[in-house]
Parts: structure tokens; C-alpha cells; sequence
């Protein structure tokens, strides 16, 4: 399941930039793409999807950062709480390169690349 494109907004309302995968790129592109098109532009995936983390770890990436929700409820109501605070405390090792995985209990924060 994609993430919501109201994410940039809200990301928006805490100076986040923020772009959506919908508005540059092709809906069916790869992980590599992505991944490759974030890394090129210097920007965080920010994902639902559970093949990113084995992504960075066969391409022993140090870029880009991901932070990864593991929750069935992806809602921006439910997850902002956890999501905004996350971006805002662990800024300086998501702009070096990192891989933050949320789920409603921990966050787990590996160091790239894995």
C-alpha cells in the first residue's frame, strides 16, 4: 500500500520538505528507481513498503535514508505523531545516511550503509 500524498502537506506544516513518488516518477518504477532518484536529489523514502531496507542492505547503500512504518494503520492521524518527531530528533543521522524503522511499539535506527 502507497502512503497517502497529503504526507507532503503535513509534512509541510513542520518546514519538512517533502515531495510525493506520484509527482515524479512512474507509479510502476522499481525500488531502484526510487531509491536511486532519492539518493541523486537528496531526499529521505519515507515508506510503507518492506523490500526498501533489503534494498539498501544487498547494495550496501550509505544513501539514501529511509524511515519505514510497519503498521496496518498508515493513516497520517495515526502515524503523524510518531513520524514528525522521529524526522525532527534523528535529523542529523537521517542526513548522513540511516534506516528508521517505526512500528507502534519501538523504533529500531540502523547507521548506513547495513
Amino acid at each position: 500500500m502507497n502512503l497517502s500524498p497529503n504526507w507532503v502537506q503535513e509534512f509541510k506544516l513542520y518546514n519538512i520538505q517533502a515531495v510525493h513518488w506520484s509527482t515524479v516518477g512512474r507509479f510502476d518504477a522499481p525500488d531502484t528507481a526510487i531509491i536511486d532518484w532519492a539518493k541523486e536529489n537528496e531526499y529521505i523514502v519515507f515508506t510503507h513498503d518492506l523490500d526498501f531496507g533489503t534494498a539498501l542492505a544487498l547494495t550496501k547503500a550509505e544513501k539514501p535514508s529511509v524511515i519505514q512504518v510497519r503498521t496496518q494503520n498508515v493513516t497520517i492521524s495515526h502515524l503523524s505523531n510518531m513520524v514528525i518527531p522521529t524526522i525532527q530528533t534523528y535529523k542529523d543521522l537521517l542526513n548522513t545516511g540511516a534506516l528508521i524503522v517505526l512500528d507502534e511499539d519501538k523504533k529500531r535506527i540502523r547507521i548506513l550503509p547495513l
